[in-house]
């Protein structure tokens, strides 16, 4: 019956039934402010619906952005706005809507991967999605931590600013930035305009956003955004600075910023809830058990197109492996795949069992390494199975310091969502 409820690509007049269905699916009420900042991200022309006479009952979308990868910055499907109505759940309205939104993005042969923030991960596994990265939530006793000076630190300045007022610098150092960062999504105008918007409901009792600038020798090289929430009790001031992001071109503006963030007057705590699994803060503090890490799920990413999703990134040594993979959702993964050298993938025709084996696309998925989830094929004897491990470990080495194979290396490189808790949610 509910196979019948006609599916479509959705109109601009749509955008406001589909806020209206989000924020019901999202337990949460319109806002005109943020509606209108979200508005200008809306593509009607890669976002799905399913109508139930004249009531939207389910919705996915997508942004078209690029997102960097180890060596490369390539088109991405960012996966967002994907909700469905209370009074039409359990009856396969996501399945019909993820499985169409899938086959679009690969027979556009334009992204050879989506990628997504997931309210809840379990959500998106049975299509095809992997974690590609995690996070570091960090709340910080800023009482007892200071952080160390980096050989050949370079002093600078700081200055403050509205961030609308400086987008201009703020882009120009996150393009300098973004190309040696994979996991960040490009920011055209209108991302600039959605990420600097500073609507009421954003701040949950804070102050509006505020820039601080770091200039160095040649110039603007580091920006962070950031709010502070006072706070006062029985002792006097417990205030709580709330990072939104930090920029920063090198080592210098990187401890500059932080040091500010950690020092503001009549604040205690410096929350920082997407910093990267190797930040470099775990490194720089005298006391990170201070920082209060906790690890979570970020990037969640699905191998769309596999030879030109393990082709785009770089590797940081020559590969010379077998995969058999099984993709039951989109079949022209299906097969086996000789991945050689700097990461050329063609069909595998020679007989022989492979060295890994993905039981299915998401087991792939390159964010978790090309072996993350697979596992090695019995090759009949233990030198074999050394050898398959040893090319496993070789296919998992990445360029920069974590050293891991995956399509979207954590290495400072964790992004908020791209459109608050209402989407479903894409990378930023």
């Amino acid at each position: 019956m509910h196979d019948s409820l006609p599916l479509r690509v959705a109109t601009p007049d749509d955008w406001d039934t589909i806020s209206r269905l989000l924020a019901t699916a999202f337990n949460e009420d319109v806002d005109p402010d943020l509606d209108r900042a979200e508005r200008a991200t809306y593509e009607p022309d890669r976002t799905l619906v399913i109508a139930d006479g004249d009531t939207l009952v389910g919705v996915a979308g997508v942004f078209t952005r690029d997102m960097t990868v180890p060596g490369a910055v390539v088109p991405a499907a960012h996966v967002t706005m994907v909700g469905v109505a209370p009074t039409h759940r359990r009856r396969g309205l996501l399945r019909r809507l993820m499985h169409r939104q899938l086959r679009d993005v690969y027979d556009a042969r334009r992204e050879p991967f989506a990628v997504l923030w997931a309210s809840e991960g379990r959500i998106y596994q049975r299509f095809g999605y992997g974690l590609a990265t995690t996070k570091l939530f960090l709340e910080i006793d800023t009482r007892e931590v200071r952080l160390a000076e980096p050989e050949r630190f370079s002093p600078g300045r700081l200055r403050p600013a509205q961030p609308a007022a400086v987008q201009a610098e703020l882009a120009r150092v996150y393009d300098q930035v973004r190309g040696g960062r994979p996991g960040w999504s490009s920011r055209d105008e209108r991302w600039w305009g959605y990420v600097l918007a500073d609507v009421a409901s954003r701040r949950h009792g804070a102050t509006e956003m505020r820039a601080v600038l770091r200039e160095g020798p040649s110039g603007v090289d580091g920006y962070a955004l950031w709010r502070v929430k006072s706070s006062w009790d029985h002792d006097g001031p417990n205030g709580e600075v709330r990072v939104r992001e930090v920029v920063a071109g090198d080592w210098s503006a990187y401890v500059d910023l932080w040091r500010f963030l950690l020092s503001v007057d009549l604040t205690r705590t410096t929350v920082y809830s997407f910093g990267a699994v190797d930040e470099p803060l775990l490194h720089l503090a005298n006391e990170p058990r201070r920082l209060g890490a906790r690890l979570g799920d970020a990037l969640w990413v699905r191998i769309v197109d596999l030879p030109a999703a393990l082709a785009a990134r770089r590797y940081a040594a020559d590969v010379d492996v077998v995969l058999e993979v099984t993709d039951d959702l989109l079949v022209e993964n299906t097969g086996r795949w000789h991945l050689v050298a700097g990461g050329a993938l063609h069909p595998h025709r020679r007989a022989g069992r492979p060295r890994l084996r993905c039981l299915r696309a998401r087991r792939g998925v390159p964010g978790r390494g090309v072996a993350g989830r697979a596992r090695r094929g019995r090759t009949g004897g233990r030198a074999a199975d050394r050898r398959a491990r040893r090319r496993e470990r070789r296919v998992r080495l990445a360029p920069g310091p974590v050293g891991r194979g995956d399509l979207l290396r954590p290495a400072v490189t964790v992004r908020r969502p791209a459109a608050g808790r209402r989407r479903a949610r894409a990378a930023r």
